[in-house]
C-alpha cells in the first residue's frame, strides 16, 4: 500500500511540471511580441492639404445706414380757423384724398356766398354795358351820337367785363378756401398720432401742423460709401447707382435687423451722390428696399451689406493657410514628392474666411491648411486628411485590444492545466 501512494504521488508531480513549462512557454511568447524591437520608419511631420480651386467670389462692403420712407408727408391747416372734426384712428392705414379733419367752414361759406353774389351783380352791369353799346353803336354810325358816346359806351363794357373776370377769380379764390377747410390725405399710407385737439384753432394763426403720413410699403436705404470703395468699383467698370444690363449681376444690399436676423429682402441700389463730401471723405448711397410687412420702420439704423464687386473664376484658398509676416503673404505648397515649398502670394479681398490669391498660385496645386508651423522650406512632409489623427488612435486601440485579448488568453490555458493537476487519477 505504501509503495502505490508513492507512485501517485510521482505521476502527480510530472503534471504540474508540464503544466509550468506550458505556462513557462506562453509568458515568454507573450513577452516577446509585448517587448520585441520594431523597426522604426523615418517619422516626417504630418499636415493638412487642400487643393487649389476657383470659384466666383462676391465681394462686399458693410455699413451703418438710416431707413427712410419712401414718401412723408405732414397735413398741414391750409385755412384758418377751429377745429371741429377728426375722422380718421390714429395709426391706420389712410387711402388717398380720404378726409381727415373738418375746419369750421362757416366763416368761408359766407366768403363764397358773398363772392358769387358780387358776381351776379358784376354780370348784370356787364350784360347793360353790352346793350348800351349795341344801341349807340348803330346811331353813331348815323351821326345821331357822337364819338365821346361811343367811347363812353365802349370803356363802360370792358369795365364791365373787367369786373366780371374779377369777380369769378374772387369766387374761384372764396370757394378754394372753402375747400381747404376739408383736409384729405395727398397719398396712401399710415397716418401718425393727432398733432391738435378738437376745437383748437389750426392754420396761419395757429397750429399749422395737424398729423404725418408715411407710406412705407417701399422704404429707402441711406448709407455712406468711402471714395476709396468708389475708386475700385470704377478700377472693375462698376457704376454704383445704375443698372448693367450687359452684367449678370447688380449692386444690391441686405440688411440686418436689430436682432440680428438678416432681412429677407434685397434691396437695389437706385441712386449715388455725384460728389464726395469733403469733410467725411464719404458719399452718400441710397437704395430702395421693398417693406410689404412693414417690419422696417422709418428712422430706424441699421447694418447694411452691399455687393460691390464678383470676381468670376478667382484661385481662392482657405485664410486660415496664408501665414502674413513683414515681409509680406506666403503659403506652403505641397510638391509631388511631398516637399513643403514656401510661395510667397500676393492676396485680393477676403470674404467668409476665403481669400482671393491675384498671384503666385495655379488652381490644383496642393496647399498646407494645417500643420505649417511645423514646417521649414524644402522639408519632405507626410500628407493626412482630417480624420487622419483619428484613425491613428482607432489603430492603437486595435494594437492594444489584441495584446489584452493574447495575455487573457495565456491566463485561461494556465488556469486549466493547474485545475486538471489538482484533480487526483
Amino acid at each position: 500500500m505504501v509503495k502505490n501512494n508513492n507512485r501517485k504521488k510521482i505521476r502527480i508531480t510530472k503534471r504540474q511540471t508540464i503544466a509550468a513549462i506550458v505556462v513557462l512557454v506562453l509568458i515568454v511568447v507573450v513577452l516577446y511580441f509585448v517587448f520585441r524591437k520594431r523597426p522604426q520608419p523615418e517619422v516626417y511631420p504630418t499636415v493638412v492639404v487642400e487643393t487649389v480651386t476657383t470659384d466666383d467670389m462676391e465681394i462686399y462692403g458693410e455699413y451703418v445706414g438710416r431707413v427712410r420712407a419712401q414718401q412723408f408727408v405732414e397735413i398741414r391747416a391750409r385755412v384758418e380757423g377751429y377745429l371741429e372734426e377728426m375722422l380718421f384712428e390714429e395709426g391706420t392705414y389712410i387711402k388717398k384724398n380720404q378726409v381727415l379733419f373738418i375746419i369750421d367752414p362757416k366763416f368761408y361759406k359766407a366768403r363764397v356766398d358773398g363772392a358769387r353774389a358780387q358776381l351776379q351783380k358784376d354780370r348784370a352791369l356787364e350784360l347793360k354795358a353790352k346793350r348800351d353799346l349795341d344801341r349807340i353803336r348803330p346811331l353813331f354810325e348815323q351821326n345821331a351820337a357822337s364819338q365821346l358816346d361811343l367811347d363812353n359806351a365802349i370803356a363802360s363794357y370792358e369795365s364791365a367785363v373787367s369786373a366780371v373776370i374779377m369777380s369769378e377769380a374772387d369766387l374761384a379764390q372764396a370757394e378754394l378756401a372753402l375747400g381747404y377747410t376739408t383736409v384729405r390725405s395727398p397719398i396712401s399710407g399710415y397716418i401718425s398720432e393727432r398733432n391738435v385737439d378738437i376745437g383748437t384753432l389750426v392754420g396761419p394763426g395757429g397750429k399749422s401742423l395737424l398729423a404725418t403720413i408715411v407710406k412705407s410699403d417701399t422704404v429707402q436705404v441711406d448709407f455712406s460709401m468711402t471714395a476709396l470703395d468708389y475708386l475700385k468699383s470704377k478700377e472693375r467698370n462698376v457704376n454704383i447707382g445704375h443698372r448693367d444690363a450687359t452684367r449678370g449681376w447688380n449692386p444690391y444690399v441686405t440688411i440686418t435687423l436689430a436682432d440680428n436676423s438678416v432681412y429677407p429682402y434685397k434691396g437695389f441700389v437706385d441712386f449715388a451722390d455725384p460728389q464726395v463730401d469733403p469733410q467725411t471723405g464719404t458719399f452718400s448711397v441710397r437704395a430702395e428696399m421693398p417693406n410689404p410687412e412693414h417690419a422696417l420702420l422709418p428712422g430706424q439704423f441699421t447694418k447694411v451689406k452691399m455687393l460691390l464687386d464678383v470676381r468670376e473664376d478667382a484661385v481662392v484658398v482657405p485664410a486660415k493657410a496664408v501665414i502674413i509676416e513683414k515681409g509680406g503673404a506666403y503659403i506652403y505648397v505641397v510638391r509631388p514628392d511631398n516637399v513643403a515649398e514656401r510661395r510667397f502670394i500676393e492676396l485680393g479681398p477676403e470674404t467668409d474666411n476665403m481669400m482671393i490669391v491675384e498671384r503666385g498660385l495655379i488652381p490644383g496645386e496642393q496647399i498646407v491648411v494645417e500643420g505649417y508651423h511645423k514646417l521649414m522650406p524644402g522639408m519632405k512632409v507626410e500628407i493626412v486628411d482630417a480624420y487622419g489623427d483619428a484613425a491613428a488612435d482607432e489603430a492603437e486601440t486595435v494594437s492594444d485590444s489584441v495584446e489584452v485579448s493574447v495575455a487573457d488568453s495565456a491566463a485561461v490555458v494556465t488556469d486549466k492545466f493547474e485545475n486538471e493537476a489538482d484533480q487526483p487519477l
